[in-house]
This record gives C-alpha cells, structure tokens and sequence, in this order.
C-alpha cells in the first residue's frame, strides 16, 4: 500500500523526480522536496516561508539585543565597540548558517522533524564558526554568546516555528493552505493513499484526482469521493492542463521504470512534484540514501543501528532525563500515591511482569488503578474484551477505581515507570513493553519489536493508543525499530505532552 509512514515525522513517503529520472526514496528526504532542487511554491507556501524568515530573525534579533543590553549595560564605554559588534554579528552568522543549511526551503516547513534537524544544524554551526572567531580575535567575552546566546536563540526560534507549524495545521484541518494531488496506480492503492491524507490533513496533501489502469470509474464517477479522471497514461495531460502541485504514483504493474522515466520527462515544465511510492514502505528516514552509479539513481538501505554512539546517547539522555522528571513529579507523585491508598487494599504500585530488549523480562511499576484481585477477575470479563489483537482492553472496565480513571486518562499511572528507566530496563521512547504471554504469540517479524528498549512513550501512545488497531500499533512499533533517530525521539517526546492532555485512547 501507499506509504506506511505515521505521523510524528510527517512525511508520505516516496520517490522525486530529479533531472529526469526518478530516485526512489522518501520526498521529505530527497534533493527536490528538500528544496535544494524544486519547482515553484505556491502563494501560500511563499508567504509562509517569508513569515518563518521574519519570524527568525526577529527572535534572533531580540535575543541578541537582550543579552547585548543586559551584559553591555555594564560595561557602557565598550558598549559600541565590542557589545554592539558581538550581538550583530552573532546575527548575521545565525541567519546567514539557516541560509546555507536551506533551512527556510518550503517543502521542509510545517511538518516532519527535518525542519528542526535543519534548525538545529545551522545553530550548531553557527556555534563552531563563534567559538572559532572568539579564540582568533581571543575575546574574553566569546563565551557568553556560545553558552547563553545560541541557547536561548535556539529556544525561542523552535517555539515560534512550533506556533507557526500549529497555525498552519490548524488552516489545514480546515482545509486551507493544502497541495492539490492528483494520484495515480491501482485503486486499492490509491485508495489507501486517500485515506491517509484525510486522516492526516497536517501532512498537506489533498487528493483531488485519481488515474487508474483503465480509467475505470469504479462507483459512478468516483474513488472514496474523488474523481476518477482517466487512465494512466493520462496523467501528464491531466497534470498540464488543471495545474496539481503532486503527483503521487503508487504501486501497480503499469509502471515500469521506462513508463516512470517518461512521467518524469513529461511533467516538465509543469508546476508538478512528482513523488514515487517505494517498494520499502516502512523504511525511511535516515536509513535511506540514494547513490548515483553509472548515472543511474540507486537506493541504499543502512543497516538499522541497535549499538554505537548514538544508543550511548540516548542511554545517556534516558538516565538523566529520568532524573530530572523524577525530582519534577516527585511532589505530584506523593500526592497520587496518597490517593491511590484511599481507594482501598493493594498498596499504591502496581507490580508487572513485561518482556524488554532481546526478550529479557522485567517488573514494570505503575500507580495502582483497579481494585484488589484485578487480575483474578479478568477471566470473567474475557467476552468483552474491546482491546485489539492480543491486547485486554474495557473501555468502561468495572475493575478500575474512580482515582484510577482519571490516572489513566492522563497517563499519570504510567510516572513510576522512570524508575525503570532509571535502572536502564526501559527507555523514555520505545515501543509499548508487551506482556510474557503477548511476546510469546509473536511471529518472526513482530519480534523485531524486541530489538530495542521498550518506552515509557513512543509511536504507538502519540497516535491513538487503544483506539488503534493491533496490525497499526505493530506497524508504528516496528517503524520505530527500523527508523529511530534521535530527532524521531525528541518529535515523540514533544508530541507525548499534547497526547496525555488530550486522553485520547487512555482507559
């Protein structure tokens, strides 16, 4: 099917168009959707783009100017000289980094996480281009801009893209400021595609057209709602005449590379995108390069990365970070605890046996939220199971206690589970640790799951939790092994805050 990318990094995955061939990887990821080679945006996107640049260099500036005043202010008779300097400087070298670094290009703003990984580069950059002049010009003031500066920068420019990028989901689940699509392939895998635009409008893709093998007008004139306006082969006439800004070709036997190569050639000089669904759909992200051999496009898959330094990193972040939301909850913590002792004998944690990386079991520790003897019960509620696949869900369980509602509602049950990612057991993000009976039903691929830690949050709790199918969970699971990358865990981490506020899928 079309696809297999969720959306936390927000891309759709497939191949660009680029010189006249067609490179098979991901348009998020690729030179064209990138920027770094591309057809004209359209007014949106441009007026956009000029408000995420004057967004940035406002920030930047007042950023500047307040650590500038602030620290100048005390040494008045330089102020001219060595604080002025240094502050416009530090703005020029910031906003010059996100020029090189095509950091304003608009197929990279408002969605997915490469639009932070950009930020993110171009003020390491500009850090080591700082700290390199400072040492040259031995100012003794250079470190002042590295460690407060540059910070504070990169904090208040990622929180005004992140208002920006909401602003713009929002003008999109309203159907604004949206590429019009017109797809083509099979039916089943158009229609997969037109499915997952309407369920993740944020992503900006609004199909409004479909090409089938025969032109087929399967339901009367439409596909799931969408006009069925001809075969494939008519697709760039389609194209040039009713101007859409993609063109999303999905999987069916029609399209041999030599029927592909002259898509391309015939969509020149259109405003079109061209996007290709690969055959590896749930392999993306930074796994995926594309090589040129022979002048001829090639698709290089990584291995995925169970070891090396970044695992150490995130090992690193883990401990700490369960630190720090430990000493954060601690009073919240107490007070839950207080609570959960009113409800009742049981005690206040709730004690799991859970299967962790390479099938090790482990005790999982939550708040209590059901009454003494839950588990004994569960057998005689086993015929109104509503969980998905091998999962046990109630939404209205009789066995969960009124403070145990709300603590599930709000994950708030799930806090004492940084102990375990204190003691290294699990990870802040991974995939949902699955019960000794679930791990020992897994087929081969599933197990893959088992391959890394499991998280206290991941894919799987910030896109619906319960409410998802058991072949979605997995899938987002299985993403997640295959695809991690730091930046995928920061998007989930940031993403996590909204999901609990939200409750959706928590009982």
């Amino acid at each position: 099917m079309f696809g297999g990318r969720g959306p936390p990094e927000g891309d759709l995955g497939g191949s660009v168009r680029q010189g006249g061939l067609v490179s098979p990887f991901p348009s998020a990821r690729g030179r064209l959707a990138n920027g770094e080679i591309g057809r004209p945006a359209s007014d949106w996107e441009q007026r956009y783009r000029r408000t995420v640049i004057t967004s940035d260099s406002v920030t930047t500036a007042v950023v500047v100017s307040a650590i500038g005043n602030f620290f100048g202010a005390r040494d008045a008779a330089n102020w001219h000289e060595k604080w002025g300097i240094l502050a416009f400087g530090t703005w020029l070298l910031v906003l010059g980094a996100l020029a090189v670094s095509r950091s304003w290009a608009p197929a990279v703003l408002g969605q997915g996480a490469e639009e932070f990984r950009r930020l993110g580069r171009s003020l390491f950059a500009a850090t080591v281009v700082l700290a390199l002049g400072g040492i040259a010009l031995t100012s003794r003031n250079i470190k002042l801009w590295i460690f407060v500066a540059v910070p504070a920068i990169a904090i208040v420019t990622m929180t005004a893209r992140y208002l920006l990028r909401l602003w713009l989901h929002r003008q999109r689940k309203d159907g604004r400021c949206l590429r019009p699509v017109l797809a083509a392939g099979s039916p089943d895998t158009v229609r997969d595609l037109i499915t997952r635009t309407r369920k993740f409008p944020h992503l900006g893709w609004r199909v409004d057209a479909v090409c089938t093998p025969d032109g087929h007008r399967l339901g009367g004139d439409r596909l799931d709602g969408v006009p069925v306006v001809g075969r494939l082969a008519d697709v760039a006439d389609h194209v040039h005449r009713d101007g859409y800004r993609v063109v999303a070709v999905t999987p069916d036997p029609h399209w041999s590379p030599h029927r592909l190569r002259r898509l391309a050639w015939s969509l020149e000089g259109s405003d079109a995108e061209m996007i290709v669904a690969p055959v590896l759909m749930e392999v993306a992200g930074p796994r995926l390069h594309v090589d040129a051999v022979l002048g001829i496009p090639l698709l290089r898959v990584s291995m995925p990365a169970f070891t090396g330094g970044r695992r150490v990193v995130k090992g690193v972040v883990d401990r700490l970070g369960a630190a720090v939301l430990l000493l954060l909850f601690a009073p919240l913590m107490v007070c839950v605890g207080l609570l959960v002792l009113t409800t009742g004998r049981g005690g206040v944690f709730y004690r799991q046996r859970r299967v962790g990386k390479d099938g090790r079991e482990f005790t999982i520790l939550k708040f209590r939220t059901m009454v003494a003897g839950a588990d004994r019960a569960r057998a005689a509620l086993a015929d109104r199971n509503e969980g998905a696949g091998p999962l046990f869900k109630l939404r209205r369980d009789p066995r969960v206690t009124r403070v145990g509602a709300v603590l599930r509602r709000y994950s708030v049950d799930e806090l004492p589970q940084l102990f375990n990612v204190l003691t290294g057991s699990m990870s802040l993000v991974g995939p949902r640790p699955p019960l000794p009976e679930e791990s020992a039903a897994y087929g081969p691929d599933i197990r893959r799951r088992l391959l890394v830690k499991p998280g206290l949050t991941g894919l799987w709790q910030i896109s619906g939790r319960s409410d998802l199918s058991w072949e979605e969970a997995v899938r987002l699971d299985l993403r997640y092994v295959e695809d991690w990358s730091l930046a995928l865990d920061t998007v989930i981490l940031w993403k996590t805050l909204r999901a609990v506020l939200h409750g959706q899928g928590a009982y």
